[in-house]
């Protein structure tokens, strides 16, 4: 009898475990429901209605691709080669003393660049060099301390030791006087600043390395912040970026950078002209609030704002904007004394740059605290858009195969990610970069879900294979970077990889389109046809997370 007994309990077993399985694909069709009630992603009704932006796609057909990712860098380049040579043109044929400048810049810039040459001779530890380096960036001024926090963010440029010591570097530059801002101010508008402004503060309530920021009322009584660009900021950054192509070559054997440095500072320089664009940081703004500002905070709820711009008070030099105060996110004590829900603040503003990265692809790629703050009412008022970034459809489709690969554990679909979005050379080892991946990632216990621990898995692989990331994906780890790190200052265990995946996984579940299916299959099935289990489950759990997020976002009409 032990032998048909057993058999029946086995069977027993595996009923029971069949209807557990049939239970989670139950929940899990219900969960998806419950995030939005026309989309039934597992069930053979009728398709989901709901769109989603197909922007921005690539010249293949909106599939991943490193051919894509070379002719954006070419057209980039080609982009940049115009501003710079109108740019470069206007130093000398308008400035009388434009080429004495250069000589004195030149002078200048090859004066630290001797002494970095006697640094690299006399230090051999990697820490030192690099210390050395972000010093020599500093005293260059705003133009080098802007690069080297942009090259803070290129481990696939920059050793890991370089990469962490500048992204120590801050916006070290003291405000240049009141009395030029009026000038520019008056100027620009071409009118008195009386005539302008009922009052105007005599200091500038904040500054940084491309301008300063005053506080003003208008004659209507409506309160705005007046931004006021750095006088010459052009011709000296176009200057500054002619003589570094000049020079760079002795930084890159100091710092012992890739072969593509030169091309990576290209494309920084680029978003440094549109930095010094008010215009377009105006136009900026409004784009950005058309797509995500919404709710007006209060009690639990939590909304984005985005300052209104004043137009009539706006050129390429001066910005006015709504003035809004708010709440430094670092400022622990001011957010408990205003009863401030850190969580939901987490929430909306993690919900927020998800649907820039994977929804839209407009992001603001630079939301550290002094460019986000809580409101008295619980918002989360975004500021400084003019570094943004816009990436097409297939590369927002890459990001989340990538998390999906990352989260999973899956080496050489990591590896296969970055050769199809263009991250390494074709012809380049896959199966060697998954071996790598593996060892840098490590079993279990060493796996990060912060995206810094991430990086730091990454940095090594990156620099020894060689990695050329495409434009778009740099502003995305300088964004993603910096929104861990504003999160971290309202709750220090925060992990952005762990915060996202429920989203990543409600947009699988969500999105019909035949990519977002592809994703789906390759988590969920085996190449046998079998399920994964393991992960159907995890899928489950994240579902009732998206479930209750879903409840909550809908009481605000989005």
């Amino acid at each position: 009898m032990a032998g048909p007994t057993s058999r029946l309990f086995s069977r027993g077993v595996d009923l029971g475990r069949h209807r557990h399985r049939l239970l989670l694909l139950r929940n899990l069709q219900s969960a998806a429901a419950a995030a939005d009630p026309k989309l039934c992603p597992l069930s053979s009704a009728a398709p989901p209605v709901r769109s989603y932006s197909s922007a921005f796609t690539s010249v293949h057909g909106g599939r991943p691709s490193s051919e894509y990712a070379k002719i954006r860098k070419e057209s980039l380049e080609t982009q940049f080669g115009r501003i710079l040579g109108s740019s470069s043109h206007t130093i000398f044929a308008d400035r009388r003393f434009g080429p004495f400048l250069a000589v004195y810049r030149a002078a200048t810039i090859s004066f630290h660049v001797v002494k970095l040459t006697i640094w690299h001779l006399l230090l051999s530890d990697v820490h030192k060099r690099a210390e050395k380096f972000r010093e020599t960036l500093i005293r260059l001024g705003p133009f080098y301390i802007k690069l080297g926090q942009a090259l803070s963010t290129r481990p696939d440029i920059l050793p890991s030791a370089y990469c962490q010591e500048l992204s120590k570097l801050q916006d070290q530059i003291p405000p240049f006087p009141t009395r030029i801002a009026v000038r520019t101010i008056e100027s620009e508008l071409g009118s008195r600043i009386s005539d302008l402004f009922a009052d105007i503060s005599p200091e500038p309530i904040a500054a940084a390395s491309l301008g300063q920021v005053y506080k003003a009322h208008l004659h209507s009584g409506e309160l705005v912040a007046v931004k006021v660009q750095r006088p010459g900021m052009a011709p000296l950054l176009t200057l500054d970026a002619l003589l570094f192509n000049m020079i760079g070559g002795q930084l890159k054997r100091f710092a012992k950078a890739r072969k593509d440095l030169l091309v990576a500072v290209n494309e920084i320089v680029r978003h440094m002209f549109d930095e010094i664009d008010y215009v377009l940081e105006g136009k900026n703004a409004e784009r950005f609030a058309i797509l995500y500002s919404h709710g007006s905070g209060g009690g639990s709820m939590t909304s984005i704002k985005v300052p209104k711009v004043y137009w009539n008070y706006t050129r390429k030099s001066i910005l006015a904007l709504e003035w809004i105060d708010g709440i430094k996110l670092t400022d622990a004590e001011r957010i408990s004394k205003a009863n401030l829900n850190r969580k939901s603040m987490i929430d909306e503003g993690l919900y927020c740059s998800l649907r820039q990265l994977l929804e839209d692809g407009f992001f603001h790629a630079d939301p550290h605290p002094g460019n986000l703050v809580a409101t008295e009412d619980g918002s989360l008022a975004y500021f400084d858009f003019g570094m943004m970034g816009d990436i097409p459809r297939h590369y927002r489709v890459g990001l989340i195969q990538m998390l999906v690969h990352y989260v999973n554990r899956d080496s050489l679909g990591l590896a296969n990610d970055f050769h199809s979005l263009g991250f390494v050379p074709e012809g380049t080892d896959l199966h060697a970069i998954a071996t790598a991946l593996r060892v840098a990632f490590g079993d279990g216990r060493r796996q990060s879900n912060d995206f810094q621990g991430v990086m730091n898995h990454l940095y090594d692989v990156m620099y020894d294979f060689n990695f050329s990331l495409p434009p778009d994906y740099a502003l995305v780890i300088r964004a993603l970077g910096s929104l861990e790190g504003t999160a971290k200052a309202l709750d220090p265990d925060f992990k952005v990889i762990e915060s996202a995946y429920p989203f990543v996984i409600g947009r699988l579940l969500a999105d019909p389109s035949p990519d977002m299916r592809k994703i789906l299959r390759e988590l969920l099935i085996c190449d046998d046809g079998s399920i994964r289990w393991n992960r159907l489950e995890r899928l489950h759990a994240d579902c009732s997370y998206i479930s209750t997020v879903a409840r909550i976002f809908k009481r605000t009409g989005r």
